[in-house]
């Protein structure tokens, strides 16, 4: 099996190259691990303590950042190595400050998690929520370096379940202890006779808290939105924009939009602002003299929608119309905001939680996100009442990094 899983990836390397060539997201993927053994060689020397951290994609990244960041007070000495596997993730992270060097996963060959595996030379390894990769967890198992799971989540239509997925759970032997967010992740994981498993919860719960203590004053909002009540709608698709102009250009109520779309293509963001008949303004206009006449402020740039929801009154999460589905409904949340979503939200675990607390509701059509929002923007009552269903959601999802922190303690 291992032989054909080696074949596979390397077939998928070269089909990888070749759409590199016609699309822009994948030449990033390939060209990205063109230097990855130079990058890595010029970072960390022989005698260099490491650790490691590997995410899927930035929401992977947000997950793991409060253990990496408690990983630094508690390791000074150490050097940090965190990898991605999709430029999504990298691209907008790779010049974070808290690891001494960012870098694209290569793909998991044999050589390259040989390669990778000798020049970094982690003293302890952690991947989050989902990444299994038979070859480098091998190379680590074979090692002897610790390697830990944080905010695992397992479910039972996974391959490591099914009575053909020997191969692949016999990578789960390499990991010396699972930190996993639910029951069903450590029932399902005992079911495979692994003991070495904690629910210690979802550690982007205490990295959205913390977004709390941080300055997240943006000054332009306060101008533009001029203590109106402003509706903030992240992560945007196609999908979710064209039910909410059909709002924004038929509602008369005194109230703002900002917009901020999960692609900022220029043709995607002209295509939008000509869709609505409203007052706009983009960011990359934002010096204008005075943003407080405007109605729709649309986010044509990456990196500051988490300060944005902070301005917000009513927060509208995309991705719902979508697959996989909606996106990030944490950080909004975090601020005490009503959430609307669109229908495919079963995936994501607390999507789910706040649906059914009533912090977080759900529309399937334009008529749907009218009467709600109406509601929202109405009621005074029902909108805080649903702002603070969310805000103790959070709070009280608190200490997964504890929870995992406490285990290394404990190993002192």
């Amino acid at each position: 099996m291992f032989v054909l899983y080696n074949l596979l990836v390397f077939l998928t390397d070269l089909t990888l190259r070749f759409l590199a060539l016609l699309s822009p997201k994948m030449k990033l993927f390939v060209v990205g691990r063109k230097d990855v053994f130079e990058k890595l060689a010029a970072a960390i020397t022989p005698n260099d303590q490491t650790i490691w951290f590997h995410a899927a994609s930035l929401g992977e990244y947000e997950q793991g950042l409060p253990v990496m960041e408690q990983m630094r007070l508690k390791f000074p000495k150490h050097k940090i190595i965190l990898t991605f596997f999709s430029p999504s993730g990298y691209e907008v992270r790779k010049n974070n400050t808290l690891a001494d060097v960012t870098l694209y996963l290569p793909l998991d060959l044999a050589v390259n998690a040989s390669r990778f595996v000798s020049l970094a030379h982690p003293e302890l390894v952690f991947f989050v929520k989902y990444e299994y990769w038979p070859n480098y967890l091998k190379v680590l198992k074979k090692q002897n370096i610790r390697t830990f799971l944080i905010s695992g989540i397992f479910r039972e239509k996974q391959l490591f379940f099914k009575w053909y997925g020997g191969f692949y759970r016999k990578a789960l032997d390499s990991f010396e202890h699972f930190f996993v967010q639910n029951a069903t992740s450590e029932k399902l994981l005992r079911s495979l006779g692994k003991t070495n498993v904690t629910i210690s919860g979802d550690t982007r719960f205490d990295r959205v808290a913390a977004i709390l203590d941080k300055d997240n004053h943006l000054t332009f909002i306060d101008e533009f939105k001029n203590n109106t009540l402003t509706v903030v709608v992240g992560s945007s698709w196609p999908k979710d924009e064209e039910i909410l102009v059909d709002f924004i250009n038929q509602t008369d109520q005194k109230i703002k939009f900002i917009i901020a779309p999960h692609n900022i293509k220029p043709e995607q963001i002209d295509a939008l602002q000509k869709s609505i008949k409203r007052k706009v303004v983009l960011y990359s206009e934002k010096e204008v003299p005075s943003l407080s006449e405007f109605d729709v402020f649309i986010i044509d740039t990456i990196g500051i929608l988490t300060k944005i929801y902070s301005a917000g009154d009513v927060a509208y999460v995309g991705g719902g119309f979508g697959n996989p589905g909606v996106h990030n409904v944490l950080e909004p949340a975090t601020f005490g905001l009503p959430i609307l979503i669109g229908p495919n939200y079963s995936h994501f675990a607390e999507a789910t939680e706040l649906v059914r607390l009533g912090g977080c509701l759900t529309i399937d059509n334009a008529e749907q996100l009218k009467t709600q929002l109406q509601k929202l923007i109405q009621d005074t009552n029902y909108r805080n009442e649903k702002g603070q269903i969310c805000a103790s959601f959070v709070q009280q999802n608190k200490g997964a990094t504890a929870n995992i922190l406490n285990y290394f303690d404990k190993q002192n």
